[in-house]
């Protein structure tokens, strides 16, 4: 119909605009030669101005366009997007499945996660995003959720979709760092503190792997800087000794970590060194630099010896996690427990996957555990029977060629050499 009337027009408008057709036209009727008027010819000029409008509202009607309007947005802020997800097949709207009875509204509790809230409501919890309607691109705060929150399941629209009540955006401000205007103040007693927010999962159980070292490279400890002495001709050092140290970089700052090479991670597939393990032991802040630099030990977890090794303190990580999974296809095995466990690494631990950085891997990513229960005979072969899925793990720090990952959920204890990949 479209087509017709775009056809129509074109015509109407060669009529008006054409001086050979206007100014000249044969009635039909009387026969009579009549000639055009500029009166006339401004007029019809004006009726065709108005059609592509018009054309518009039928091309809107005919291909579904709602008259929502977009809701406010501060002064001198930009909306970002507020329902768009992640684009790729892992976080199509179809995996996002509800339990079979969820709850339609939740009061937050402390101690809660975001992982925790969601799978009240979500098969798959670490696909919060998804019901939340934000994108894990622009999002800047993911977890600016407080105890007393009340969240609301709303299943009024096409994707189903978790809102904050008495919110005027539904929360969208508090995920995309703004906030809107409320129509009525009132005192509060709550503070708003990032401390208090919900976290995506325990931040206990992670923290202590955020601020060390954990993996250096496999050449980097024969050039670590390196404990020469101690004060006082001490064996052993704990926390407020002194000692003295060889290679530090004064440009790298003051304040270093002091480890000890531990493991040596091995790909289980190829036989490639994958990195050291650097067992973290304490603290350290330079007091005077030189070709023997001066260090004071500030914190120690573990006894600290001559021959020790230092690296430079990593930035504060931030816990502000939007699970997400890999947009191409990862495949890999677990190398390690966070200790020297082989077998049997219980769910809510910490794993080493043989996945890095090189490899795409980024904070964030949900890998699925997998295994396989064997071999099987089939004539005169053996064919291995298909890998299960048992649970999954979320990578909070990555590294050039390793990565490591926090056990979220799973139905059997992790052992090492299980498969993962895309979940």
């Amino acid at each position: 119909m479209l087509a017709k009337i775009g056809c129509y027009v074109q015509n109407l408008n060669e009529f008006v605009t054409s001086g050979r057709n206007f100014n000249g036209v044969l009635d039909a009727t009387t026969g009579v030669h009549v000639k055009g008027s500029n009166t006339l010819r401004a007029k019809m000029a004006k009726i065709i101005s108005i059609i592509p409008f018009l054309l518009f509202g039928l091309a809107g009607a005919a291909f579904g366009d709602d008259d929502s309007q977009p809701e406010a947005v501060p002064p001198g802020d930009t909306a970002p997007p507020l329902a768009a997800p992640a684009s790729g097949p892992a976080n199509a709207a179809g995996d996002m499945k509800l339990q079979d009875n969820p709850p339609s509204r939740y009061t937050v509790k402390r101690g809660d996660t975001l992982w925790w809230i969601s799978g009240r409501f979500l098969k798959n919890p670490w696909k919060w995003p998804d019901i939340w309607g934000v994108n894990r691109d622009l999002v800047k705060n993911p977890h600016l959720i407080y105890p007393g929150d009340v969240i609301i399941l709303d299943l009024t629209g096409a994707t189903p979709r978790l809102r904050l009540e008495g919110v005027a955006d539904g929360g969208m401000s508090r995920w995309y760092g703004y906030e809107l205007q409320t129509t009525k103040l009132e005192p509060r007693m709550r503070s708003t503190s990032s401390r208090m927010a919900i976290p995506t999962i325990p931040a206990k159980d992670i923290e202590p792997f955020l601020t060390r070292p954990l993996v250096v490279e496999p050449d980097a400890i024969a050039r670590a800087p390196r404990i020469v002495a101690t004060a006082d001709a001490r064996v052993v050092l704990g926390a407020d000794n002194m000692g003295y140290a060889t290679g530090i970089d004064k440009g790298k700052g003051p304040y270093w970590n002091l480890y000890r090479p531990g493991r040596t991670f091995l790909d289980p597939d190829t036989g490639e060194e994958l990195g050291n393990e650097a067992v973290y032991l304490g603290d350290a802040e330079m007091t005077a630099f030189g070709e023997v630099s001066t260090f004071r030990v500030t914190k120690a977890v573990q006894e600290i010896v001559k021959d020790d090794r230092l690296t430079v303190m990593p930035p504060e990580q931030s816990m502000a996690y939007a699970p997400h999974a890999p947009e191409k296809q990862v495949r890999g095995k677990v190398v390690a427990g966070s200790d020297n466990s082989v077998f049997e690494i219980a769910p809510l631990s910490v794993v080493i996957v043989n996945r890095g950085a090189r490899d795409g891997i980024e904070v964030g990513h949900v890998l699925g555990l997998y295994r396989s229960e064997g071999m099987v005979t089939l004539g005169d072969r053996k064919v291995p029977l298909p890998e299960q899925q048992y649970g999954v793990l979320l990578v909070f720090r990555v590294f050039n060629k390793l990565a490591y990952g926090f056990v979220m959920n799973a139905k059997r204890q992790v052992n090492v050499n299980d498969i993962v990949k895309n979940p």
